[in-house]
């Protein structure tokens, strides 16, 4: 299963996503995918060398879902066995293991602090010029969530047909 991130400068993600190990938080998210949720929405949390985040309803990271997903990860009791290597894509959280709803991340460089502690569902296969692009934007500091100073806009995410 493989969806398609194309960002509003045409620059292009190719995902491969294990329903397999993280049966929800997939189907979730393609779910989203499906309603055309992302579509406009910004990588709002930029920080090189660790991750880029994106997908709250208003482009910060504090804004909350009115739906919650079960958080599939070690501590947890879900070992899924993905980590959080270079390209992994995973579900973003709140302190509560089991506030995932919309915001996704994706890991920059190796990121193993992570591992256990987040949900990882897919990894990128293709567009890690993008992903290093999209990491290296300049942006304002922590205490301003990392927040591009430039808008990185994710135009459409869309499923890939089956080969």
């Amino acid at each position: 299963m493989q969806i398609l991130l194309t960002m509003k400068n045409g620059g292009e993600m190719l995902f491969d996503l294990y329903p397999e190990k993280a049966p929800l938080t997939v189907d979730n998210f393609v779910s989203l995918i499906n309603k055309r949720f992302y579509d406009g929405l910004t990588f709002h949390r930029v920080v090189k060398d660790y991750v880029i985040q994106g997908g709250s309803e208003d482009n910060t990271c504090m804004c909350p879902t009115d739906f919650s997903i079960t958080g599939e990860f070690a501590e947890n009791g879900y070992d899924t066995g993905l980590d959080h290597k270079r390209g992994a894509l995973s579900m973003a959280r709140d302190d509560d293991f089991n506030s995932g709803g919309t915001q996704f991340f994706v890991v920059h460089k190796d990121a193993h602090k992570l591992d256990g502690r987040y949900a990882a569902f897919g990894k990128l296969a293709k567009g890690f010029e993008i992903l290093d692009a999209i990491a290296s934007v300049d942006t304002a500091p922590p205490e301003k969530e990392n927040r591009p100073l430039e808008e990185q806009v994710i135009e459409t995410i869309r499923m890939m047909p089956h080969p």
